[in-house]
């Protein structure tokens, strides 16, 4: 549960970031706009003033050329007339430049209070949308593992009554065909059985809750069990399934049943996307106290783009129509679990590499 809580805070925080960065910018770009609007009112107003000086001094200057020689004294009353007058002028310019400041000044207030209130706003609706997302989710989650466990009750109650159908079908070719049909139910409700099962892990790995059993198992063991249920598939296939492991430790702190799982999940697929005479092999090293796995096959391979989104939930590779896209998902959370890590390696028409790693020993050891 903490590190699901801990994934949503990372994942919140980024959004908060990325808001962030982008209220950055458009303050950025405001103020270049707001700077680029005011130098050109202020070349305007500089424009006029330049027009409206050039207008004065051509008047003066063709009423000096036309004006008769005027006594000293007239002379002197000019003189003062026009000193009046630029002094007027300065007055009336500081006075435009007075309102222009105004006038701009209450302009970035307005503009800051309404950029106040629409960020605001924006921050309750983040807020509401979160809020409803969390619910959404945990309704969901809730409503999967509940319908999830009545499913696979029914299930096994199906299970069982195609058992009972093999087992009492009279001899014969009616009893023969009773036991196909019920050879076929069965097959249909194991596979019916592990989607319900993988929907059942991806609610429970959602949630944080999905729960490790920790003991002492012989991982060679559990390699050989795998090994021995997809051998005969393999060979039914054209496909040949070998095991290169070195040494490997008697006793390992691991879930014996998750981490079966996880390398039924990895064989499978790699007997799945393999034609015919082409091979699966699984290495297994082991470096102090971490045990390196890695399944590689000659199949189809896997896009360079999608080498990271392969492990997504219901993310699918191929166009194949026989599962969820969860297994890997659901793999790599086992493994994380475990304090290991997966990754894939690939190249399109040429194979696959599915490498996961493992600690021998349990945290606290």
């Amino acid at each position: 549960m903490a590190d699901r809580d801990a994934d949503k805070r990372q994942e919140r925080d980024q959004t908060d970031e990325s808001l962030r960065v982008e209220r950055i910018k458009a303050d950025a770009s405001v103020a270049v706009k707001q700077g680029v609007a005011e130098a050109a009112e202020d070349e305007l107003v500089r424009l006029a003033r330049e027009r409206a000086d050039a207008v004065v001094q051509t008047a003066r200057d063709d009423a000096d050329h036309d004006a008769r020689p005027l006594p000293q004294a007239s002379k002197a009353k000019t003189e003062q007339a026009r000193d009046q007058a630029d002094a007027q002028i300065v007055v009336e310019r500081s006075q435009a430049d007075s309102r222009l400041e105004v006038e701009r000044t209450d302009r970035v207030s307005a503009h800051a209070g309404a950029l106040a209130v629409e960020r605001e706003a924006t921050d309750a609706d983040l807020v509401e949308e979160r809020a409803h997302a969390d619910t959404v989710i945990a309704a969901r989650d809730q409503f999967l593992a509940t319908v999830s466990h009545d499913l696979r009750s029914l299930l096994c109650g199906l299970s069982l009554n195609a058992e009972q159908l093999v087992k009492h079908s009279p001899d014969g070719a009616g009893g023969d065909k009773l036991r196909a049909f019920a050879g076929k139910s069965q097959r249909m409700v194991a596979r019916m059985g592990r989607l319900v099962n993988d929907l059942l892990d991806v609610a429970s790995i959602e949630a944080g809750v999905l729960a490790l059993l920790l003991e002492q198992v012989d991982f060679s063991q559990i390699l050989q069990d795998t090994i021995d249920v997809y051998e005969p598939i393999a060979v039914a296939k054209g496909v040949t399934l070998t095991i290169e492991a070195a040494a490997l430790p008697q006793e390992v702190a691991l879930d014996g049943g998750r981490v079966l799982q996880v390398l039924a999940n990895l064989i499978s697929n790699a007997i799945k996307f393999t034609p015919a005479e082409g091979r699966v092999v699984i290495r297994v090293q082991v470096d102090g106290h971490m045990m390196h796995v890695a399944v590689s096959d000659t199949g189809i391979g896997i896009p360079e783009d999608s080498l990271e989104t392969v492990f997504e939930r219901f993310r699918q590779v191929s166009r194949d129509a026989r599962g969820l896209g969860l297994g890997l998902h659901i793999a790599k959370s086992i493994v994380v679990a475990h304090g290991g890590k997966m990754w894939a390696e690939s190249q399109v028409a040429a194979g696959s590499t599915i490498h996961f790693t493992l600690p021998t020993k349990a945290p606290d050891a």
